[in-house]
């Protein structure tokens, strides 16, 4: 089984008040088709089976296969979009999966930055402390998304930059 979010899942993420609690969003977010519920219950915890059966039943998950996608109207872009904005919203949800007293600090931190170099520097030391938070393996999958997602002029000062004081 390897639960998706429906579009009513998809819906209550975005609206950020919805009827979830910060453990089912938390649930939602990590149940993008691709987890299995062995994958799925080391990140939730021991009751993952029945809190996804929960969300399956109200309708926020499918376990079935996915549907086969149309065709697409238009061409798929060359590259992925890459942004400093999706970078830091990516890294503000998996702090928030972190029950570490330090990654709500990081994360009201890296939420108060407004200007570009103070949000590179956020970055930077988020990615410097997630290690003590977290498995090797989570941390190295969080910076191969962060790869994806930043713009290229950043990759450098962010991923491969010493760790800030």
């Amino acid at each position: 089984m390897q639960p998706r979010k429906t579009a009513l899942a998809h819906a209550a993420l975005q609206a950020h008040r919805g009827p979830l609690d910060l453990r089912q969003r938390r649930a939602l977010i990590l149940c993008d088709g691709q987890r299995g519920l062995a994958e799925l219950t080391v990140l939730l915890g021991h009751d993952a089976a029945a809190l996804l059966a929960r969300l399956q039943r109200d309708g926020y998950l499918h376990a079935g296969q996915p549907p086969v996608p149309p065709p697409p109207a238009t061409p798929p872009a060359a590259a992925p979009r890459r942004s400093l904005v999706a970078a830091r919203i990516y890294l503000l949800d998996m702090l928030a999966l972190q029950r570490a007293p330090a990654a709500t600090q990081l994360r009201e931190r890296l939420q108060a930055t407004r200007g570009e170099a103070d949000t590179l520097y956020a970055l930077r030391l988020v990615l410097a402390q997630l290690p003590a938070m977290t498995s090797g393996g989570y941390v190295q999958r969080v910076r191969e998304r962060l790869r994806e997602v930043l713009p290229e002029a950043h990759l450098a000062a962010v991923l491969e930059s010493p760790r800030p004081a």
